[in-house]
């Protein structure tokens, strides 16, 4: 296995959201991401192309498959058989999407007699991180995109109101930690953040490091994940891993100033337990 280019920089835990500045200018800032993709498009011949697996993409708290279909029209442009969630808007853990997306997982798994790579913006992360453990078979890798996965406080999000908004529809509460865990996931993870991001704590996106667990650091806000050049140069590369052979992230050299470099929590996580229960 490669050694990763850069050394994990450790951080203490963080409480509180982000900076208030951060979260006002991040819609805008999403637009300019998306000016800069548009901008990109005549390099997508070097983006790394896929075998033809299938992806599921999983959208964000408030957000449905519109939100997504940016990065999924892309992605299928590069040889996956990519699918949304088709549940409509996602407000949280209720019972129609919690027996939905374990469903719409063992559809495509059958329909395709492979493996499927799950990709998760925010909430939908949480979720892909959840089914990961449940249906380690079923599962090529996990892929989170301004996840905050190791969230240990409501105050770390800006979207705690709208969440408790509609807590009292959903199976699972809201309890934090979200996700107590000690041993990595069952199956090659990749946690995407942004030290920029103006919804959510980039601290708690932060992933143990392993063999097969990995941050990635990016420059951008959180409503620009699905569509930010450096992440979707990131995911494709991703999905482009051997399914055998997965290894550790690397940019091209022509690249590295897009990708920071990356951190690792400071404290490992409590005993495991992944809180949000998916058939």
């Amino acid at each position: 296995m490669s050694e990763p280019l850069f050394e994990p920089v450790e951080h203490p835990p963080r409480r509180g959201a982000p900076p208030w500045p951060l979260s006002l200018t991040d819609p805008a800032r999403a637009a300019l991401e998306f000016g800069l993709l548009v901008g990109a498009l005549p390099l997508r011949r070097a983006v790394p192309t896929g075998d033809g697996h299938p992806v599921l993409v999983l959208p964000g708290l408030l957000a449905g498959d519109g939100s997504t279909l940016v990065l999924r029209r892309i992605l299928r442009r590069l040889g996956y058989r990519v699918h949304g969630w088709r549940l409509g808007r996602n407000i949280g853990p209720t019972a129609e999407a919690v027996a939905g997306m374990g469903e719409r997982l063992q559809d495509l798994h059958a329909r395709y007699r492979a493996p499927v790579s799950v990709i998760g913006w925010s909430l939908g992360g949480i979720y892909a991180r959840a089914m990961g453990r449940r249906r380690p078979e079923a599962i090529r890798q996990v892929i989170t995109l301004g996840t905050p996965f190791r969230l240990a406080d409501h105050n770390q999000t800006r979207a705690s109101a709208a969440f408790n908004r509609f807590s009292h529809l959903h199976i699972e509460r809201g309890r934090v930690p979200l996700e107590l865990e000690t041993e990595p996931l069952p199956v090659p993870s990749t946690s995407i953040y942004s030290k920029c991001d103006g919804v959510v704590a980039w601290q708690a996106c932060l992933d143990m490091p392993s063999p097969r667990a990995e941050n990635i650091a990016v420059i951008g806000s959180h409503f620009g994940y699905g569509h930010n050049p450096a992440v979707i140069w990131a995911v494709a590369d991703r999905l482009a891993q051997p399914r055998a052979k997965w290894t550790p992230f690397r940019s091209p050299a022509v690249l590295r100033p897009l990708f920071p470099q990356p951190d690792t929590p400071a404290e490992s996580p409590s005993p495991a337990d992944s809180r949000i229960r998916l058939a």
